[in-house]
């Protein structure tokens, strides 16, 4: 029987601000079953971000509740793997130093880590490269670090905040390829936020669609299209028609 890891459940998030209090989410119900590849899809500045920190640990709910593998989350834990739009990767370190870095500080043998490390090097198409610096390597390289750094840690989450944003529309496209081609190898329970609708289409298992600011669920589509997905396939088309028709348009 599939599982639910994440449980939210009437979650809201209200900021103080100079100006008084900004609510951000709404009220927030949604459940993300084990190994599910869940997208929440929407406009800029729309409060996915704040949802993804919510559910990470990052920040606190003030309403409601949210629960991953059973427990309340008040604060981040080593359950939860976090990849972020900016590279957020030690720049004194190298590729090895950066993936290897969650197991060291928990404690693990250096050959374990190593070993392990060197799998998700491998795995991410950067083998031969362990020596490397972030400053050496394109900015998809060194999203491959953070994912790979992501994956060493064992997470049973991997949380994803428009990790290729930043890239080019060419090495966008090939890692979303190779990060479906990861996932399907090292399954874990993803959720990943994302403002473009073609790279919702192509990695989800389900989309849940976010209202503009409040933040709040318009509605989920689960997604049966067979992978690997063609971006010209006709039952892809449709369904980012169906989707655009939806989406709330930013101010």
């Amino acid at each position: 029987m599939i599982q639910d890891i994440i449980v939210c459940d009437h979650f809201g998030m209200t900021f103080a601000t100079s100006r008084g209090p900004v609510q951000v989410v709404d009220s927030i119900t949604l459940n993300v079953k084990e190994n599910e590849f869940l997208i929440l899809f929407g406009p800029g500045q729309s409060g996915k971000s704040t949802i993804l920190n919510c559910m990470a640990g990052l920040e606190t709910a003030t309403s409601g509740n949210i629960t991953v593998n059973g427990e309340k989350i008040t604060k981040p834990g080593s359950d939860r793997g976090f990849v972020y739009q900016r590279i957020n990767l030690f720049p004194w370190l190298t590729v090895m130093g950066n993936v290897e870095y969650g197991p060291k500080v928990r404690g693990i043998p250096k050959k374990e880590r190593r070993e392990k490390a060197q799998y998700y090097i491998n795995l991410v198409g950067l083998d031969g490269f362990e020596n490397a610096y972030p400053s050496q390597l394109s900015g998809g390289m060194q999203q491959r670090v953070g994912i790979a750094r992501a994956y060493c840690n064992d997470p049973s989450v991997l949380f994803m905040d428009e990790p290729f944003g930043h890239l080019d529309a060419q090495t966008r496209y090939l890692m979303q390829n190779d990060l479906m081609k990861m996932w399907e190898k090292e399954r874990r329970t993803v959720v990943f936020v994302t403002n473009n609708i073609e790279e919702a289409i192509y990695l989800a298992d389900r989309i849940v669609v976010i209202t503009n600011c409040p933040a709040n669920i318009k509605r989920e589509y689960e997604i049966g299209i067979p992978r690997p997905r063609s971006y010209v396939a006709p039952e892809f088309l449709e369904l980012r028609k169906d989707i655009s028709s939806i989406i709330d348009r930013t101010l």
